[in-house]
């Protein structure tokens, strides 16, 4: 891990006067040669810890009174006596208290005065010393706000919003809960940077998808794009209750006694039907991306079946389309922070971001490739832009083979058919264990080994056309690599990483803010094969993405799977797969029967983004002799553990 004493130790300056001096000198209007980078020159110990309470405009509680957000606050003593002003790095959070943040689960603390005493995670440590202020907002119904949680709605929304604007002087907000003395923000200068995990990360993309002004810059990581997307995908349900659940879950003792109008909204504007309502528009920032502002740094894990990859690709593309500066971290975890998988160089990155989005430093980080891509375990590339220049759909087809149940996929149009019965105890782990073996559960197709490498870079469909047998059915559709790899064991608890005992420190530390964290490693799998990308679908919302209806057995419908987005290379000699079945246990729930389908093939495709598109195909896959179908079962990860039901940032 090079240059790791850069960012773990922290050397306190010998006087103030220094630090001032320094300070001074690091300002970019105060040199003829600009800063490249913020230095640790303002004292942690004497930095300003204080909390207010921000005035949201909503009355969600229905106690009469405008809810106010709690605001904890850290901030560099120097600047504020030299009447100089600062940049905001905020994280606006519903687990400051009831469930942690980070690996370690962190929570806040506070001191007799009510003020943080240890703010979860580092970018205090870190950024305070070096000019930066941080604020933790604890969400509307959570902590010690007031309010109620409504799962990525307005409440969540105006919540971070509200203090952006107060930031920039647009909003009140006060030194108590319930008092009446006002508090200014005269110490920034209203550029604000949001950051956060899962759920944090979501409200940043909310909030920029208002185009509040003042938000320079967000960093979600792991989050949520449209809430519909988190619960189910085109009518399929891919968990077992609704948002009231997660509401509940994250509300204050408070706000659980106030909040029943909200949790009744929630349970009755998101019904398991998987239609879409209201409540989702509400809830869908993908649709908004053209009010986005703030330029966009987004980390996320290719194996997260938490927050799933789908949620990466409608967001990109939608900031693409407008223009937005953008910037891409794909690593191969599940549901995992930066912080944990590729540690010093991620804070030497986010610590460059914020320098030249808040700072205003030109150190030529937007200069620099869009996108960071793990390979293999600890393996990184990077990509001049992400996906690739020269990047195009091919359109692929699944056909018949010479064994029965075991078919070919290629570019020519398939005949015939193939059949399969949904079995809701099995997931894409045991069919593509068996991809080389008919089995009814499934309808499995496969290229010849490829003769080079190829690279899939973006979000693929799959158009399927099936006759179901029930009036009810669910799709599943799955592309997998075939081929020895060592890869990140996603399935395990760690989703991909293992947490040691030993500790790193980022930052400066005081008795009660450590900012020491425990270090961790690549926890790996040596597998036969590699699950690339997924979706699902409810048949029957085979004509309409927004609402489903029966289906008639015996007849032929025909729906497009949206796959969730990646970025994988299939090694020459490897093989690639398609697998199209009906439940995946553990990521989709089953339909009310258990249908069997017959899938027409020369009406099932799939669109699959290559670099160098179907002309690649061809070359990787010409000349190459058919693999001779092996019986014998294939390994890989376990089965996709129980999916979760709240997005949150602790492992």
């Amino acid at each position: 891990m090079p240059k790791r004493t850069r960012f773990t130790t922290w050397r306190p300056l010998a006087t103030a006067a220094t630090a001032a001096l320094v300070a001074t000198l690091l300002t970019p209007a105060a040199a003829d040669a600009a800063p490249r980078e913020s230095r640790p020159v303002h004292s942690y110990d004497d930095a300003i810890r204080e909390a207010v309470w921000v005035d949201t405009g909503l009355d969600g509680d229905r106690d009469g009174k405008a809810d106010r957000v709690a605001v904890d606050i850290v901030r560099p003593r120097e600047p504020a006596l030299q009447g100089r002003k600062v940049p905001v790095i905020m994280d606006a959070s519903p687990y400051y208290s009831c469930c942690g943040r980070g690996n370690e689960s962190q929570k806040k603390t506070y001191d007799a005065n009510g003020d943080v005493n240890r703010m979860p995670l580092y970018y205090d440590n870190y950024f305070v010393p070096r000019g930066y202020a941080f604020v933790g907002v604890d969400l509307a119904g959570t902590n010690r706000s007031d309010g109620c949680v409504d799962v990525g709605g307005r409440s969540d929304i105006q919540s971070a919003k509200a203090v952006v604007d107060w930031l920039n002087g647009r909003a009140k907000a006060y030194t108590t809960r319930t008092g009446t003395t006002r508090a200014k923000a005269a110490w920034t200068n209203g550029k604000t940077g949001m950051i956060g995990k899962s759920w944090d990360g979501t409200i940043a993309n909310g909030v920029a998808a208002t185009g509040v002004e003042g938000l320079k810059t967000i960093v979600p990581i792991s989050a949520i794009s449209s809430w519909y997307d988190y619960y189910f995908q085109q009518g399929a349900p891919l968990y077992d209750s609704g948002p009231e659940w997660l509401s509940d879950y994250v509300n204050s003792p408070d706000a659980r006694a106030k909040c029943a109008a909200v949790q009744q909204k929630l349970v009755d504007g998101a019904p398991r039907t998987g239609d879409w309502t209201p409540l989702w528009t509400e809830r869908d920032y993908v649709r908004a991306a053209r009010k986005v502002k703030a330029s966009v740094f987004l980390v996320h894990g290719m194996q997260d079946l938490n927050v799933r990859m789908k949620h990466v690709g409608q967001w990109w593309d939608a900031l693409a389309k407008n223009g937005v500066e953008r910037k891409i971290w794909l690593s191969r975890t599940g549901h995992v922070d930066p912080f944990d998988f590729r540690r010093a160089s991620w804070v030497e990155t986010l610590h460059r971001w914020f320098d030249h989005e808040l700072m205003g430093y030109d150190n030529g980080i937007d200069r620099e490739p869009m996108a960071d891509i793990e390979r293999a375990p600890d393996q990184w590339t990077t990509s001049k832009t992400w996906p690739p220049s020269g990047t195009r759909a091919a359109t692929l087809r699944p056909d018949r083979g010479a064994q029965a149940g075991v078919g070919t996929l290629g570019l020519h149009r398939g005949h015939g058919t193939a059949t399969f019965t949904d079995d809701p105890e099995l997931s894409e782990t045991d069919w593509a264990a068996q991809i080389d073996k008919p089995t009814p559960e499934k309808a499995g197709f496969v290229t010849r080994p490829l003769t080079r490498d190829l690279r899939l870079s973006g979000s693929s469909e799959v158009t399927v056309a099936a006759t179901p047998s029930t009036p009810t059915a669910h799709l599943s559709a799955v592309l997998v690599d075939i081929g020895p790899a060592t890869i990140r064991d996603y399935a395990d608890a760690g989703e991909g990483i293992t947490t040691l005992t030993d500790r790193t420190c980022w930052g400066a530390s005081t008795a009660g803010d450590s900012s020491c964290f425990k270090e961790t490693k690549a926890k790996t799998a040596d597998v036969d094969y590699t699950i690339v990308s997924r979706g699902w679908a409810d048949l029957g919302n085979h004509a309409s993405g927004l609402t489903g209806a029966p289906l008639t057995p015996g007849k032929r419908y025909t729906i497009t799977l949206d796959l969730a987005a990646t970025d994988h290379v299939v090694p020459k000699g490897h093989r690639l797969a398609l697998i199209v079945a009906g439940t995946d246990k553990g990521l989709i729930d089953p339909p009310a029967d258990r249908p069997e389908l017959t899938v027409d093939l020369s009406r099932t495709s799939a669109r699959v983004p290559f670099v160098g598109g179907a002309a690649a195909f061809t070359r990787a896959t010409t000349g190459a002799a058919s693999a001779t179908p092996d019986a014998t079962p294939l390994d890989g990860v376990r089965d996709p553990r129980t999916a979760h039901r709240v997005p949150e940032g602790s492992q």
